[in-house]
């Protein structure tokens, strides 16, 4: 199989994969409303936490980070069988499309999640080290200002740096590690744009209703 093919293939498998939209499935499986049509309006984990609570919330996450790795490792092995090496983990090309998907999904609309668990997922298999520091920076924010939004801008806004120097401190070459943690990272905060406005201007709320009126926020 030519790169070329090969790099086809693990776009449409990771826009396929990123399409099926746990938050969407999740309602279906427990008889619960479109989340589409409550809260921010916004097909991810929080939304559903928020709304449908943690059951859903849980059930949601998992779904999202499952796809993420299933992509990842489904990519390795296509590339591995395709004898087609890549200059490149295959799993971040699959993963990049998950994201694409997960956030325009074509089973529902192009109307999907904001990518972040995704990502997460991603880089889990891809860098651990980085979802590691990612993990402790997240926890260090969300202790401050219990805001989820800001730990997953904050998350996006980490990732290109840290895997940068990661990268340069095992001397490896951080060309494409770095390009994709960027592609990442840009999707994540475009995805987030409502978000950081209200975050300029104070309206952004907490994680839980009942610490905050939240009402609009996810």
């Amino acid at each position: 199989m030519s790169i070329a093919w090969l790099i086809a293939l693990l776009a449409l498998l990771g826009y396929g994969l990123g399409s099926v939209n746990s938050a969407l499935l999740v309602c279906r499986l427990l008889g619960l409303d479109d989340i589409r049509r409550h809260g921010s309006g916004n097909a991810g984990m929080t939304n559903m936490l928020r709304i449908y609570g943690k059951k859903a919330g849980a059930l949601t996450a998992a779904g999202d980070l499952l796809k993420a790795v299933a992509a990842v490792l489904a990519a390795r092995a296509i590339s591995a069988a395709a004898g087609s090496p890549l200059p490149f983990d295959p799993g971040y090309l699959c993963g990049l499309f998950v994201l694409i998907g997960h956030i325009w999904p074509v089973f529902f609309a192009f109307r999907g999640g904001k990518g972040v668990m995704p990502a997460l997922g991603v880089i889990l298999l891809v860098d651990p080290l980085v979802f590691a520091l990612l993990a402790v920076a997240a926890v260090l924010v969300y202790s401050i200002r219990r805001t989820i939004s800001l730990v997953s801008i904050t998350a996006a806004v980490l990732v290109t740096p840290l895997t940068l120097a990661i990268d340069l401190i095992a001397r490896v070459n951080p060309f494409w590690d770095t390009l994709f943690a960027l592609l990442y990272a840009m999707l994540v905060i475009a995805s987030h744009r409502e978000n950081i406005r209200r975050l300029q201007t104070n309206r952004e709320g907490p994680l839980w209703p009942d610490e905050k009126d939240s009402g609009h926020n996810a």
